[in-house]
């Protein structure tokens, strides 16, 4: 991000540009009023700057032909308008805000876009509101990211628990934990200090619980990134199977509508078809692949190979089995190939005669999870919905309720953090070791603050804001 004066008056369009209903160009900064006197013409002739906060006015967006501020015949009319004045320090960045709301064309907005940056503002850059939010201390630096969170959420999951993370359920933990960790570092330099005051703080109890106490905190945080990357970036399942097993009638009825060309032909699939579905709030991956079998012909060749790719990068392989029919060399051949993955075995065609069941298969899969499902008449289905969910959190689950790490870089902070207080309890296990016990937490310290942006350098804010969209 090229780095630019806080104190500029900044403009963005807030919403995508492209035809709709509304298109909204919010302007931020010490001369967001100032700017806005100057275009916006109400009809009782008001200005913006004298205008209270949280209102919102009716007027139209005025391109002057004259330095006369009065209306005249030779001035254009750029759109019909409604104006909303937000006050320092009441806005989302703690600046005057303005947010003009134009009809939703292209033109429209830029011509509005236009004029503003015309009178005096720049564009701004991405991220750069929620940038000041958090310079100006609106939110912290977890709450920040958390933004762009909800803006990708996929699923109520994934949307839960960016937005318990905007409202600070991560930064109050995280904030207890420092909290504990200063009181922690400050008598071990009140020891350090004043050793005549024979302060043996090292070989105190009370030390060595407190220390064990935040480990604890933090290594539970650090697990729920797990869970954390699954609502933030999905699952990727892929269904896989032999050719005519009922694989893309499958993901037609998880997605509740007809993606993929069914046919009774086998073979019909020839490429991967992807689509993100929400199941009960988790972001799933689905994927339906080509039949894998004997090889008929190149093309036949080319998509089995890209399937069997899939496979090799996929989160949990839904397996389908025809039921209907006994298992035989190509089925073989396929569980060999997935034998090593997460998976869910299906034994599809349970209203059919059956010739393969749970119970023939239970030497072939002994750790893996079987359901028996007729894609046809839709039964069992909602079986097949949990036992996904079972297989993706290990049968437990949180639905983003609670704090929750979803952040590579939390993560990495948090681990390097447990790595200081692990050696610091060993210290302090060890005897009396003041000075290293203390530069172990004042790392640990430093580092947790970097979450939060209690201490950030310049690159690291460049990092966090540059995956923006421009307007947020």
């Amino acid at each position: 991000m090229i780095k630019h004066d806080i104190e500029d008056t900044i403009v963005a369009p807030a919403t995508p540009l492209g035809e709709g209903g509304i298109g909204i160009v919010r302007i931020s900064g010490p001369r967001a009023l100032e700017i806005a006197d100057k275009i916006f013409q109400a009809k009782d002739n008001s200005k913006p700057s004298s205008y209270e906060t949280y209102t919102t006015h009716y007027g139209h967006i005025i391109k002057k032909d004259t330095n006369d501020e009065r209306r005249t015949t030779n001035d254009e009319t750029i759109d019909e308008v409604l104006l909303t004045v937000m006050r320092a320090p009441k806005s989302y960045t703690k600046e005057d805000v303005v947010e003009i709301n134009c009809h939703g064309g292209i033109k429209a907005v830029k011509n509005v876009l236009e004029l503003v940056v015309d009178q005096g503002a720049r564009l701004a850059q991405p991220g750069e509101f929620t940038k000041r939010a958090f310079l100006n201390g609106r939110i912290d630096l977890a709450q920040a990211e958390a933004v762009l969170d909800v803006i990708r959420a996929k699923t109520e999951g994934s949307l839960r628990a960016a937005m318990g993370q905007l409202e600070g359920v991560l930064s109050k933990d995280i904030s207890v934990i420092l909290d504990e960790l200063i009181d922690i570092a400050s008598h071990i330099e009140a020891a350090i200090d004043f050793p005549d005051e024979q302060l043996d703080i090292v070989k105190e109890e009370n030390l060595a619980g407190k220390t064990a106490k935040i480990i604890t905190a933090i290594q539970r945080l650090s697990d729920s990134f797990s869970e954390g990357v699954i609502l933030r970036e999905g699952v990727l399942a892929v269904i896989c199977g032999k050719p005519n097993v009922g694989k893309s009638s499958l993901m037609n009825l998880l997605l509740k509508r007809d993606r993929v060309i069914v046919a009774p032909i086998p073979g019909t699939t020839r490429d991967a078809v992807e689509e993100m579905i929400d199941l009960k709030g988790v972001p799933i991956r689905l994927t339906d692949t080509a039949g894998i079998g004997a090889v008929k012909d190149a093309l036949y060749e080319a998509s089995s190979g890209k399937s069997k790719l899939y496979i090799k990068s996929a989160d949990i392989v839904l397996l389908m089995l025809d039921g209907s029919t006994a298992i035989d060399e190509e089925d073989l051949a396929l569980i060999k190939i997935v034998e090593d993955k997460k998976k869910i075995v299906i034994i599809n065609k349970i209203d059919l005669n059956r010739k393969t069941d749970k119970k023939s298969l239970s030497d072939l899969f002994k750790k893996d999870v079987i359901i028996e499902v007729s894609v046809e008449k839709k039964r069992n289905i909602e079986v097949l919905e949990l036992a996904i969910l079972e297989t993706v959190y290990s049968g437990k689950f949180t639905q983003g309720e609670g704090a929750i790490v979803t952040n590579v870089r939390h993560k990495e902070l948090l681990g390097k953090a447990l790595k200081n207080l692990l050696s610091a309890q060993k210290l302090i296990q060890d005897g009396n070791h003041p000075e290293l016990i203390a530069v172990d937490i004042k790392e640990a310290i430093f580092g947790l603050g970097f979450i939060i942006g209690r201490s950030v350098s310049d690159d690291i804010l460049n990092r966090v804001f540059e995956n923006f969209c421009i307007g947020k």
